[in-house]
């Protein structure tokens, strides 16, 4: 982890984000993806990367969760994306 810690030690961390493989070439979404795949089948995890990234934004907005702190927490950039998981609460809060 040496390579990590002066990495991040060189400066604060950008709106991008790059994972790169072991040869140090960026890796593409989906080779992330398959990445993701192994350890969650391995700790009985029958989600994708991006059924989880869902389901922590349904938990973040049903523990109240506002637009503003949803586009913190999960990177969306607009409104539009982080204001689906709030309403979709306050719906279910309604009965």
């Amino acid at each position: 982890m040496p390579k990590l810690a002066a990495t991040l030690a060189t400066g604060p961390i950008g709106d991008e984000t790059f994972i790169c493989s072991k040869s140090e070439k960026n890796s593409s979404k989906k080779a992330l993806s398959t990445c993701f795949v192994k350890p969650c089948n391995q700790a009985g995890i029958k989600k994708s990367a991006h059924g989880l990234r869902k389901l922590a934004a349904t938990r973040a907005a049903n523990s109240g969760a506002t637009v503003s702190q949803m586009r913190a927490l999960f990177g969306w950039t607009e409104d539009s994306m982080a204001s689906l998981y709030p309403k979709r609460a306050d719906r279910k809060n309604l009965f």
